[in-house]
C-alpha cells in the first residue's frame, strides 16, 4: 500500500528507486520527503502513533524547527502523541542506530563491553591457540557482524577490535590485559 502510494519518499543521487518504507516483523520505517504530507501516510492505514517517532533529516536548523514547532512542513502539524527525536538521541530501527548528532562510539560501547566480558570469562580456562581462534570467531567476529552490516564500523572501533584480537591471541603481550575500549559517551536511547 505505501509503496504504491503517492508518497515521494527518499531518493539519493545514485539510487535507481526511491525508498518509501522498510519493514521487518513489527518494525517499520517510513521515509517522507519535504513534499510528502504526514496526513497521506496515516490516511487509510492504522498506526500506533504513541509508538511513532519522527527523526528529521536535513540541516540542524531544520531539526530544531521541527522540534520546536512540531511542524514537518509550513502547513502541517504533527499529532501531539508523536515524539520527535532530539539532537544526540539514538533510535534503534531495524537493527541500526540512527539519529542526528549521534556519537558512533556510543553505539559500539555495549558490544565492546560484551566482547570484553566474554574474552575475560574464556581466559580463565587458559585456552589453546586453536581454542583462542574459535573464541575470537565467536566473540569478535560474530558479536560485531550484524551492526557492521547494518551500520558500518568506524575506523577507531576496527582498530580497537584488532588490538583485542592481538591481545586475545597472545600476540600483543604476555598474558591477557583488559581489552582497550573507547571513551564512552552516554547513549540516549529512545524507548
Amino acid at each position: 500500500m505505501l509503496r504504491k502510494s503517492d508518497l515521494k519518499g527518499f531518493k539519493a543521487k545514485n539510487m535507481a528507486h526511491r525508498i518509501v518504507v522498510m519493514m521487518f516483523a513489527d518494525d517499520m520505517m517510513v521515509y517522507l520527503s519535504e513534499k510528502d504530507k504526514f496526513k497521506t501516510l496515516t490516511s487509510g492505514a492504522h498506526f500506533n502513533t504513541s509508538k511513532m517517532e519522527v527523526i528529521p533529516i536535513g540541516t540542524k536548523e531544520y531539526h530544531n524547527e521541527v522540534i520546536s514547532s512540531k511542524k514537518i512542513s509550513p502547513h502541517e502539524m504533527l499529532p501531539e502523541s508523536i515524539e520527535i527525536a532530539k539532537e544526540g538521541k539514538v533510535t534503534r530501527i531495524l537493527g541500526a542506530w540512527i539519529g542526528n548528532g549521534i556519537e558512533e562510539q556510543a553505539i559500539w560501547s555495549p558490544i565492546l563491553d560484551r566482547i570484553e566480558k566474554t574474552l575475560t570469562c574464556w581466559e580463565k580456562w587458559h585456552p589453546t591457540i586453536e581454542g583462542r581462534k574459535i573464541i575470537v570467531e565467536r566473540t569478535i567476529g560474530s558479536m560485531t557482524q550484524y551492526l557492521t552490516t547494518a551500520q558500518g564500523m568506524p575506523k577507531e572501533i576496527e582498530e580497537l577490535l584488532n588490538q583485542n584480537l592481538q591481545i586475545c591471541m597472545g600476540w600483543g603481550s604476555k598474558g591477557r590485559k583488559k581489552c582497550p575500549t573507547p571513551e564512552k559517551p552516554v547513549m540516549k536511547q529512545s524507548n
